[in-house]
């Protein structure tokens, strides 16, 4: 759960931080509705900074509304969003994705590290004077998070697989004071709690902000991606039914959005992704990946199992060969001069990361599963864009030459079209406790949580669940409260 227990003398340190730094927090609030609910001077404020500038100002940027330019942007009426046409899904259902790249450092993860760390702050829990920001991630939790404290003036610790791109850490040095670099790739979470056990043990000086265990990750997610889903749902033109959300799993923040979407929309289904090199949910299986922004071996504290509907495994060799098809000149002109997708969207394809495409392949086999049409809508997320891969297509241009028009064939052929209906399950309620039991190995063996609550988790799962839910008006309550502390407004 999450605890907003105050802590009076820390709160005082973290009031008097944030009137030093200039730091207002927006609530969740504003975060769902920033165009009539942010102050004009923040506004005002927001015309002359960029989306990536390291300013107190950003943090009303936390939302899916953002005006999708690199500066002065303010706020669009309907969330940032894509939708790819049959040409390029192979499908006639109509899948439409929510775009992160507007939101600062390229990511929506900066909204979970907003959930994690602000009940914290306001509660006095987290000390900015005192305590160093630990940020155990597979890459853009610890970017945003070391963004986050950055703005608080504290430092970072931000601890990362070693094999994650280029681009994560050229960034992450200009914000984190001290970077870890853990053994092994996307897949090797174990190896990045082990290493917080470390720091744990041998410093009295960290806050770990765990993004695999922390509720105000997933609350994040339930409230603001959720709500802006449904904004989405309800307004796109033509209608259509929407039958279902599909994600690839990392911290199993994001995923929350579908138990917000199950309670407005019910019949609505909430499939979970993977890679096949590592089918954990799947198979109970391992192994290691190229789906950078997913992690696996292990299911995330956070993670509704419960309310899962369907696995999905997605092949890396897809995301990894479509990265190229998407964006290399020969690949975009084949797409549009061949195919007759449109070229303006052609050229907004650069928005989808290796895990965004994962996601549109999910949507394509859970429509392909379930036999949906015209008349039907999958949604999905594109967690950030190819900023943060350009050194994946000059390793692809390395290893396999120069992208031609016959490589845009097989790729699209290969890689989009053949998708099938394989390395999926639909799952049973045994299915959903089989992938629950997982959590006992990771979160009670190793990291000593309490049994009780895993129980709680899935036999009280009607008020479990919900608890947190409810949680939303109370942290914006404490939230209006610290802004009134520090006096800014």
């Amino acid at each position: 759960m999450i605890d907003l227990s105050r802590h009076e003398e820390q709160y005082a340190h973290a009031v008097a931080r944030c009137r030093e730094r200039g730091v207002i927090i927006p609530t969740f609030a504003q975060m769902k509705d920033p165009a009539r609910l942010v102050l004009q001077r923040i506004k005002d404020e927001l015309r002359g900074t960029g989306l990536w500038d390291v300013t107190p100002w950003n943090l009303f940027r936390i939302t899916w509304k953002n005006e999708p330019v690199a500066r002065g942007g303010l706020f669009v009426e309907l969330p940032n969003h894509m939708e790819l046409p049959p040409g390029l899904t192979g499908v006639e259902a109509r899948v439409v994705a929510l775009v992160g790249k507007w939101f600062p450092t390229g990511s929506h993860k900066v909204g979970a590290t907003f959930g994690c760390l602000v009940p914290r702050l306001v509660t006095g829990q987290f000390d900015p004077t005192r305590h160093k920001a630990v940020w155990p991630s597979t890459g853009n939790f610890c970017r945003g998070g070391a963004y986050d404290a950055t703005l608080l003036g504290c430092e970072s610790i931000a601890v990362l697989p070693e094999g994650m791109s280029q681009e994560r850490f050229d960034w992450l040095r200009t914000v984190a004071g001290e970077i870890i670099a853990t053994p092994g790739c996307e897949s090797n979470v174990k190896e990045i709690y082990d290493k917080v056990w470390e720091l744990r043990r041998t410093r009295d000086d960290i806050f770990v902000f765990n993004q695999f265990a922390e509720f105000g990750n997933y609350l994040f997610h339930y409230d603001v991606t959720g709500h802006a889903m449904e904004e989405l749902i309800r307004a796109r033109p033509g209608g259509g039914r929407f039958r279902g959300l599909c994600l690839t799993t990392g911290s199993a923040g994001t995923i929350a959005s579908g138990d917000y979407l199950k309670q407005v929309f019910p019949g609505s289904k909430v499939a979970a992704g993977e890679a096949v090199q590592c089918p954990t949910l799947w198979l109970n299986g391992y192994g290691a990946h190229r789906i950078e922004g997913i992690g696996d071996k292990h299911v995330p504290w956070i993670h509704n199992v419960r309310n899962t509907d369907v696995v999905i495994a997605i092949d890396d060799n897809d995301p990894m060969a479509l990265i190229r098809l998407f964006n290399e000149p020969a690949g975009r002109r084949y797409l549009i001069d061949d195919i007759g997708v449109d070229e303006e969207l052609v050229s907004q394809l650069d928005l989808l990361g290796i895990s965004s495409i994962a996601n549109v392949l999910m949507a394509v086999k859970f429509a392909k599963y379930y036999e949906l049409d015209r008349k039907d809508m999958v949604l999905t997320v594109f967690t950030d864009s190819m900023e943060l891969y350009g050194s994946r297509l000059r390793e692809a241009r390395a290893q396999h030459g120069e992208y031609t028009r016959d490589s845009a064939i097989r790729d699209y052929y290969g890689h989009l079209m053949a998708t099938k209906t394989d390395a999926m399950v639909e799952l049973t309620h045994y299915d959903r406790k089989r992938i629950h039991h997982l959590k006992y190995f990771t979160w009670i063996e190793q990291q000593m949580f309490d049994l009780d609550e895993l129980n709680r988790q899935w036999y009280e799962h009607d008020e479990y669940w919900p608890a947190i839910q409810a949680l939303v008006p109370e942290i914006d309550r404490l939230i209006e409260q610290f802004n009134a502390d520090v006096g800014l407004l």
